[in-house]
């Protein structure tokens, strides 16, 4: 076997390329140059021996000098680093520039440029070695991450979360804006809190992203400053008028952030939608107001023209509702504002039945603001509210706060903050201005009059009517009638209503008309019965086709073609971050699971923090709670199942008996990896398919009702919801029990991505409380000793006392069964 002599040259043709070129030698030398452009005659003997290598039958061995060799490398290293600043302007990631981005931020990181000492000239020898001298390989490696495919949104976050130098930091934070808007919102929560709470570096990284964002979008300038209000409200009362938070709400609130050249959407904010002229100038709306008063915004008070600015107070806050003038981020604020005061002035009504005929009434008044430039942030596409119907509202059960459920009329638009804001149409019946007490007999006795008629309190003098001149509207709608005895009621002439035997007149409510009837034939085959205590049952019951088609014919937009019906919850003294946060977790397992093929089932719903103890919650249609099932029918779960679905043996049962065990198995794993607390029946629901959803996820990881951690399952899992299943011994148990593995083991493969932090919430008191959830996902169990594991974890839940006793306890005090 021939010996071989390694060199390491230059290529001729190119200084800058090193080259390899093996030659016969009789004895094992290696020569290797001082630097890239040494000669390659040069040879020198090394000792000791690293390695052999093997190619083909040939044994090469290969002697090289360990320091020679570094050096080299290193010099190698140099050479490229260098040709790839001069000749492609690539630079590292301490010199990393921002994205060109239109409107937003360019240039070098501030505090790069800062950082670097005088007289280091970029892209210089010296100033690569001094930035590779510190584990050149390391910061290599995370650059080829950071430039990687692979490299998502959820890593950046973590990487911004952990690491504690400023180059990384202000990479990433030039990297946020390569990712899409989606991406970047749901980990914006992440990003507030890290702004809010962490060093000033974060804060620089994360600041021109978000200033850029909010100058784009009205709605992302208001997410923000809803969530540092919340991040914000922990910190100590001084600390907290001073944060960095706080400057920056102020600056979003201040409207500063406007995009460049930002105006007023052009064109006429009343659209034809069919109507004929002569109609058009007797609905003169407040959206003709507030035209004239945009277009004369810029005018200034003169002696000639002394109604510029009283026509501005005349109108009074109605016009915030339908323009971007004065403040563009002002409708969308007093529009959430309202929807909040109402909340608080619920709260101090005794009674369900009061709260409900107060919720009307607000609702009512709320409506002759609208349609405007308005929108409901939970809503997944751009739209503009154009009437909440007041009826349909209803107050939820809680013991000590005032949650509601409205529904609200949007159409739907090509984008809220330009598009034209719809016209409004009146109803079609004059509003009332009077309470039904006041109202004559009208032929009808009192118990007949309160329930076949909306109550609608008078708001002729109500302080808190928005504009003195909504009275004024309701003589322009309709003013060829005059108010009577019984103004809000549609007279038939006596021809159309006297009978042959020539009977008194009968006065009916038109509206009311439509109402009933849709309602006769909307009915379900199975439905609640009305109840005063909770009152929101027959509401939810009520399937979500059927309340869309019966509300749209009762609208006096329902005929238009983008009409769409909304949901929302509005709840006043509950912090939602929590919620916020287990939404999140929702949402990162179902992906995980779904990309996994586990065919586990959840409900994510829409969380919407607008302050740390208010926010807005997304329904969960043609669901009731347990709570609700058990109380209106009067029968056990399975007795249930089988009336709304048929025999065991039926398709639909079957089906219904899938969708609960997929769903329960997917809540059990959440409640068990959360210790998700307060598991009462009021907090799961089910759905018209058969699916178990558990709602309100106030009080998981380390917080629990009253701090006193009296659930000690790992989840819920009663007898009901065994019969359901088939009985422990069924196959159906077996494959919940399946399932549950299959969701483990997916879920701690991705473990990193349910991780979210939110070290400031209340949920994360606690040293070990982070360390305990990562305990939970048992990384170190094999598949055989989690399968144990979770026969342990069900058949523990299965025999909980304190899963009865808690039971008990809320049917005792707050009466849920």
């Amino acid at each position: 076997m021939e010996d071989t002599e390694l060199e390491i040259s230059p290529a001729p043709s190119d200084q800058n390329s090193p080259s390899l070129s093996i030659s016969s030698s009789s004895s094992p030398s290696v020569s290797l140059p001082s630097t890239p452009s040494s000669s390659c005659g040069s040879t020198q003997p090394v000792a000791p021996l690293l390695g052999v290598i093997n190619e083909g039958v040939c044994e090469l061995s290969l002697v090289i000098d360990a320091e020679v060799a570094q050096r080299a490398c290193h010099e190698v290293l140099q050479k490229v680093k260098l040709q790839q600043v001069g000749s492609d302007d690539v630079t590292d990631l301490h010199e990393q520039t921002d994205p060109v981005v239109p409107g937003g931020p360019s240039g070098p990181i501030a505090a790069e440029e800062e950082a670097k000492p005088e007289g280091l000239v970029p892209g210089t020898v010296k100033s690569t070695r001094r930035r590779q001298k510190h584990n050149p390989s390391k910061q290599s490696w995370l650059l080829r991450l950071f430039e990687s495919k692979l490299f998502d949104v959820a890593m950046a976050i973590s990487y911004l979360h952990n690491s504690k130098e400023p180059g990384v930091q202000a990479y990433i934070g030039n990297r946020l804006f390569s990712f899409s808007h989606e991406e970047v919102d749901f980990y914006l929560p992440q990003l507030l809190n890290m702004y809010i709470h962490m060093d000033e570096d974060v804060g620089d990284a994360i600041k021109p992203y978000v200033v850029h964002r909010c100058r784009q979008s009205i709605s992302f300038s208001l997410q923000c400053a809803w969530l540092l209000g919340a991040y914000s409200s922990d910190m100590h009362i001084s600390t907290q008028r001073h944060s960095r938070g706080t400057k920056l709400r102020k600056l979003i609130l201040s409207d500063e952030l406007k995009p460049v050249g930002a105006r007023a959407p052009s064109g006429s904010l009343v659209p034809d939608h069919g109507l004929s002229p002569s109609k058009r100038t007797h609905q003169r709306s407040k959206s003709d107001a507030t035209v004239s008063i945009s277009l004369s915004s810029n005018l200034k008070r003169t002696a000639s023209n002394p109604k510029v600015e009283s026509s501005q107070d005349e109108v009074g806050t109605i016009d915030l509702f339908l323009s971007l003038c004065p403040v563009r981020l002002a409708p969308q604020r007093e529009f959430i504002k309202s929807l909040m005061g109402i909340g608080k002035r619920l709260a101090t009504l005794p009674t369900k039945e009061q709260k409900t005929q107060r919720l009307i009434s607000e609702l009512s008044l709320l409506n002759h603001k609208l349609p405007g430039r308005v929108w409901l942030p939970t809503a997944a596409f751009d739209h503009h509210v154009v009437r909440v119907p007041h009826t349909q509202a209803v107050v939820l059960n809680s013991k000590d706060k005032a949650p509601y459920l409205i529904y609200v009329e949007v159409l739907e638009c090509e984008n809220f903050e330009t598009s034209s804001v719809p016209i409004r149409i009146p109803e079609n019946r004059i509003r009332s201005t009077r309470s039904v007490e006041n109202l004559p007999d009208c032929g009808m006795t009192a118990e007949q009059r309160a329930g076949s008629f909306s109550v609608v309190p008078n708001y002729d003098n109500d302080d808190e009517a928005w504009s003195v001149d909504d009275i004024g509207e309701l003589q322009v709608e309709l003013p060829e009638l005059h108010a009577s005895s019984c103004d809000n009621i549609s007279q038939f002439s006596v021809d159309s209503i006297t009978s042959l035997e020539s009977k008194e007149p009968i006065f009916i409510a038109a509206g009311d008309i439509r109402r009933r009837l849709s309602e006769q034939l909307a009915q379900a085959p199975t439905t609640f019965r009305r109840d005063p205590e909770d009152p929101s049952a027959v509401a939810l019951k009520e399937p979500w086709e059927e309340k869309v088609r019966r509300i749209r014919e009762a609208s006096p937009y329902g005929h238009l073609p983008h009409w769409r019906l909304l949901s929302v919850i509005v709840k006043c003294g509950d912090d939602l971050r929590q919620e916020l946060l287990a939404s999140q977790v929702l949402q990162q397992l179902q992906s995980i699971w779904q990309q996994e093929r586990v065919p586990l089932w959840i409900r994510p719903y829409k969380i919407l923090v607008l302050s740390s103890d208010s926010g807005m919650i997304e329904p969960v249609v043609n669901a009731v709670s347990l709570h609700q099932v058990k109380k209106q029918s009067q029968l056990s779960l399975l007795d249930y199942f089988l009336q709304e679905h048929g025999a065991t043996t039926s398709e639909n049962f079957l089906s219904a008996q899938r969708n609960f065990v997929q769903s329960c198995a997917g809540y059990s794993l959440i409640c068990y990896l959360l210790q998700v607390k307060d598991r009462h029946n009021g907090n799961i629901l089910l759905d018209s398919e058969g699916h178990i959803i558990h709602i309100d996820f106030g009080f998981i990881l380390s917080s629990s009702p009253k701090n006193l951690g009296f659930e000690t399952s790992a989840f819920k899992l009663t007898a009901e919801f065994v019969d359901v299943m088939g009985g422990p011994d069924g196959d159906m148990f077996n494959y919940y029990k399946m399932l549950m593995l299959q969701g483990l083991i997916a879920a701690r493969k991705h473990m990193d991505r349910v991780l979210l932090r939110s070290t400031q919430l209340p949920c994360f008191h606690g040293s070990s409380t982070m360390r305990q959830l990562k305990e939970r996902f048992h990384m170190s169990l094999t598949e055989e000793q989690l399968q144990l594991l979770i026969h342990q974890l069900v058949d523990g839940s299965m025999r909980s006392l304190t899963t009865k006793l808690y039971d008990g306890f809320q049917y005792l005090t707050n009466g849920i069964m």
